[in-house]
């Protein structure tokens, strides 16, 4: 990967320390770039564009961010490809814990899923009283769906909620976009389709869509973001004092409070919550 040992050329040496804001992590200097492999909601949402300046100006490093699918993200990570991995797909990211693969698996922060579709919502989502019955009404056929079918965190979770309705979809109404959530959300909105979707992404785009929620709060729609770093002794070239920083960071007091006002501006409420240091959500954490 030329490209990638390019990126990492040298950079000016900063100690990382508690002065800098960085919740006290002094792991040494962090002298290359930082790989962080992500998921798509967390770039198409803008969350990622207010925090990676922060950071870098704080490390007087450079972040190299790979968007993907949570599923390609952990891949990544899984081979030693990425620095540090921020990602939502929590079944997942244990499995690779248990596996030494990963280590310091952190809460960061928590937002939800819920499903759009078209203004008229022609399969009468809005009225459903369960989230079975709302997979249901989808699974009959009559209105177009979008799948982002990209193994990421979403299309993990669209997968469950799909059997444990009992429903294999399939047929001209199941569209299989391969593609992040963004551009599923565009895809959705251009065919009149419903699909699944976290709350952060689609606040972000919803001026250039013709979507609207027609189901939320469902427990099983929680979504939840953890930052994870490969384990420096199973990849030993990968840069893991700068990915301790930026996990580090994003667990900081500080970046904390930026994630919980991120939003609030322009969509007059937070794309996401902040989580870091407190328990393992089980259900939507209360309202502040």
């Amino acid at each position: 990967m030329n490209s990638d040992r390019s990126f990492r050329r040298c950079l000016p040496a900063l100690l990382i320390a508690v002065g800098v804001g960085l919740n006290g992590s002094a792991h040494g200097q962090v002298t290359r770039a930082v790989i962080l492999a992500t998921t798509t909601s967390t770039q198409d949402s803008g969350l990622l564009d207010s925090l990676v300046p922060r950071f870098e100006a704080r490390c007087k490093c450079r972040v190299k961010t790979v968007a993907v699918g949570t599923g390609q993200a952990l891949a990544l990570g899984a081979r030693g490809e990425a620095d540090v991995v921020l990602v939502h797909a929590p079944a997942l990211e244990k499995k690779y814990v248990r596996e030494g693969t990963f280590i310091n698996r952190r809460l960061v922060m928590v937002n939800d899923f819920i499903l759009v579709g078209p203004p008229g919502d022609p399969a009468k989502l809005k009225g459903s009283a369960t989230l079975s019955e709302a997979m249901g009404k989808l699974g009959s056929g009559k209105a177009p769906f979008a799948s982002r079918a990209d193994s990421s965190g979403t299309d993990i979770l669209e997968r469950s909620l799909w059997k444990s309705a009992g429903i294999t979809p399939a047929g001209d109404w199941y569209i299989e976009v391969g593609q992040g959530m963004g551009a599923t959300l565009r895809i959705a909105s251009e065919k009149e389709a419903y699909t699944l979707t976290d709350r952060g992404t689609y606040l972000a785009l919803r001026p250039t869509l013709e979507l609207e929620t027609v189901f939320e709060g469902a427990p099983e729609l929680l979504n939840v973001y953890h930052v994870m770093e490969p384990n420096p002794d199973v990849f030993p070239n990968t840069n893991p004092r700068g990915g301790r920083a930026f996990a580090d960071f994003m667990v900081s007091p500080s970046t904390q409070a930026l994630i919980g006002r991120f939003g609030v501006g322009r969509f007059g409420q937070a794309l996401f919550r902040p989580a870091a240091g407190t328990r393992e959500p089980a259900e939507f954490p209360a309202a502040n």
